[in-house]
């Protein structure tokens, strides 16, 4: 059992890391692009070089991309912020642009053809090219159409310019409608149109509630069912049975009958049937 899951997570590592598309946001890649640059497409090819720029800089399917030291970096805006992009992550289209279109090659990028892609393979070792294998054998008719150019950009340049990623995003909802085709663009959209995690804030500790008072007990129901009344020195309670016919031996006067109810002493029989018939129970 134990050999078999560290086989199964030998497999899964490597899926799990190519599923990564970046790495890191906010990186520093050496230089600055002040102002919208200038897009050239690459002949036969969906993507656009930077004749002018700096750098080893395109535009595809909606992204800019840069190849600095020997990494790739992605922005939806033209100057950053970038994020490191896996190789396994980044879209073959991008990876079969000639080397002539790289204004500044590595030095190793000089022993290649010129008109041929760069040899990835020999750079990213073997299990790059077993992964991403035939990268470089494609059919040109079958290239998607250039992606639009996002020129709305051109309007945002030095203090203009939005460094919050959030700002980007809301600009680029409202100003460009592209719909992606690569995995790659899709999730970097979906990771910026999604909303900050909010702080959950702890709940205020509660004070605990008042203690009740104890329920006052009207006169009425003392006399009715007295609890724990102290009996008299000397003197002997007569038994319950005696009690309730010696009450009913003594009459009452009318207007003691209408003081016991105004005092919430024991209804009679009339008071109740009177109470039932006007609700005063339900006040």
């Amino acid at each position: 059992m134990r050999s078999l899951l560290m086989a199964l997570s030998l497999i899964l590592c490597p899926v799990m890391a190519r599923a990564q598309v970046g790495v890191s946001v906010g990186v520093n890649i050496g230089f600055s692009m002040p102002v919208f640059p200038e897009l050239v497409v690459v002949p036969g090819h969906p993507v656009y070089y930077a004749p002018r720029a700096p750098a080893n800089y395109f535009y595809y399917d909606g992204l800019y991309w840069v190849y600095q030291g020997d990494r790739w970096y992605l922005s939806s805006w033209y100057d950053g912020p970038w994020q490191m992009v896996d190789p396994d992550s980044v879209p073959l289209y991008l990876l079969r642009v000639p080397v002539r279109y790289y204004r500044q090659p590595p030095v190793y990028f000089r022993a290649w053809a010129q008109d041929a892609p760069p040899r990835w393979g020999e750079r990213w070792g073997r299990g790059w090219e077993q992964h991403r294998r035939g990268w470089d054998r494609w059919d040109r008719r079958s290239a998607p159409p250039p992606a639009p150019l996002p020129v709305y950009q051109r309007e945002y340049s030095g203090d203009r310019y939005p460094r919050a990623l959030e700002q980007q995003h809301a600009v680029r909802s409202e100003r460009f409608q592209y719909q992606p085709r690569e995995v790659v663009t899709r999730q970097h959209y979906q990771q910026r149109a999604s909303p900050r995690p909010v702080s959950v804030q702890p709940a205020p500790a509660r004070e605990p509630p008042p203690s009740r008072p104890a329920p006052q007990v009207q006169p009425g129901q003392q006399r009715q069912h007295p609890q724990g009344a102290p009996q008299e020195q000397g003197r002997e309670m007569p038994p319950a049975r005696d009690r309730g016919r010696a009450s009913q031996a003594v009459p009452q006067k009318s207007g003691q009958q209408d003081e016991g109810r105004k005092d919430g002493g024991p209804p009679g029989k009339g008071q109740k049937d009177n109470a039932g018939g006007h609700g005063q129970g339900e006040r």
